[in-house]
């Protein structure tokens, strides 16, 4: 077990980055290491994308009022959320794998203060396009929309933010992951 708290690595770039096929990939690397958090989403289950714990608008909402989120937000006409459970895995000292928002990054930093890793993945624009168009979930209306939000979008430069260029192989990005991984976690550990 670890000797100090966890960290928590916040996983963040446009949608058809690849974050979901990099926290697989992590989570095949690191299955006695890492803990990956599923999201819950008002999107069904057997929507594509990432694993994740699919609520009705209704379940959502309840589990808001009552407090089991650590973070929550919306985006693309759905409601996202981090569940309360990852607080008692930091606290114990595990570290843990999200996959998050940009637009929630101030949000995220307030809730996990200086166990937040942002890990931004950025991705060359002709490759992010082809993905999204790969993937097949959206319309070539809402690709472009997504393009244009991914080329308008920064991230405030004051903030400390590990970038993996997620452009190539996934192996790549993985050898990316674990070497920002062993700076903050070394010498962490019993």
């Amino acid at each position: 077990m670890a000797n100090m708290a966890g960290k928590l690595y916040y996983v963040i770039g446009p949608s058809g980055s690849g974050k979901d096929t990099l926290i697989d990939a992590v989570r095949v690397q690191y299955p006695d290491d890492l803990i990956v958090a599923h999201r819950y989403i008002t999107r069904s289950a057997d929507s594509g994308g990432e694993n994740h714990v699919a609520l009705t608008v209704e379940e959502f909402g309840s589990r808001r009022d009552k407090g089991l989120f650590a973070l929550y937000w919306q985006a693309h006409g759905l409601e996202y959320g981090i569940g309360q459970e990852v607080m008692e895995w930091l606290a114990k000292g595990f570290s843990v794998v999200v996959n998050g928002s940009r637009a929630e990054l101030s949000q995220a930093r307030r809730c996990f203060g200086a166990q937040l890793i942002p890990v931004v993945i950025q991705v060359e624009q002709g490759v992010l396009r082809q993905r999204l168009v790969d993937r097949a979930r959206e319309t070539e209306q809402d690709i472009e929309r997504r393009l244009a939000r991914a080329a308008q979008y920064t991230l405030p430069q004051t903030q400390e933010l590990c970038v993996i260029d997620n452009s190539g192989n996934i192996e790549h990005s993985v050898q990316q992951f674990s070497l920002l991984r062993a700076e903050f976690e070394s010498g962490e550990t019993a």
